[in-house]
């Protein structure tokens, strides 16, 4: 069962491609110019999930909603990262970076969405910062809280494992707001998570 009333209807594993996104240096640093091939998979799958409303911080240290983020009327895309994280996040946020070029006239009603699940350490002055490394766009919302807000918001979506060096690399997608989710699990390109969107908007 995946998450808090998940309910899966499809599943299947993407094949070995190409990723679009820049690699890792070695202390974990994106490179968003270096676009070295490697392999990607992930597994794909359809599910219901019900957030709570917590009451979350922007990277501005304006205080908002997850609701009112989450219910923005429009397509989302849906990430958990920490600033320091060393491996599984530089790829994620890579990813993202990278689809809001290729994303072209469709970003205009897109939202990305990155919450941290390190609040302690990531202040709305560390994702400012974060997302400026990564070129965020104003379309793109990175937001921490409190861990206990944090971690049900994680428990929702059943991405969460007990300890933030244990997560593993999700992305979620929805087409409008009361929408069903789409789950990707695993490494995807940008090209392949473009890709994804514009399967889940031409239903």
């Amino acid at each position: 069962m995946l998450g808090m009333r998940a309910l899966v209807v499809n599943l299947c594993v993407a094949a070995f491609g190409v990723m679009g996104f820049g690699v890792m240096g070695v202390y974990g640093q994106a490179s968003h110019h270096e676009h070295e091939p490697a392999p990607e998979r992930y597994a794909r799958a359809v599910a219901a999930y019900a957030p709570p409303d917590v009451a979350l911080v922007d990277q501005h240290g304006a205080a908002v909603s997850l609701h009112a983020v989450l219910g923005h009327d429009g397509p989302l895309m849906l990430q958990f990262i920490f600033t320091t994280c060393p491996a599984v996040c530089p790829v994620l946020s890579s990813i993202f970076s990278a689809a809001q070029e290729q994303l072209g006239p469709d970003l205009a009603r897109v939202r990305l969405v990155s919450i941290s699940i390190d609040p302690e350490h990531d202040t709305p002055a560390r994702l400012h910062a974060y997302a400026r490394q990564f070129k965020a766009g104003p379309q793109w919302h990175f937001l921490t809280g409190t861990r206990a807000d944090v971690a049900a918001v994680q428990k929702a979506f059943d991405a969460y494992r007990g300890n933030k060096m244990r997560h593993p690399p999700l992305t979620f997608l929805r087409a409008a707001p009361g929408a069903l989710w789409v789950r990707l699990d695993g490494f995807m390109s940008a090209q392949s998570l473009v890709a994804e969107y514009h399967r889940l908007m031409d239903r």
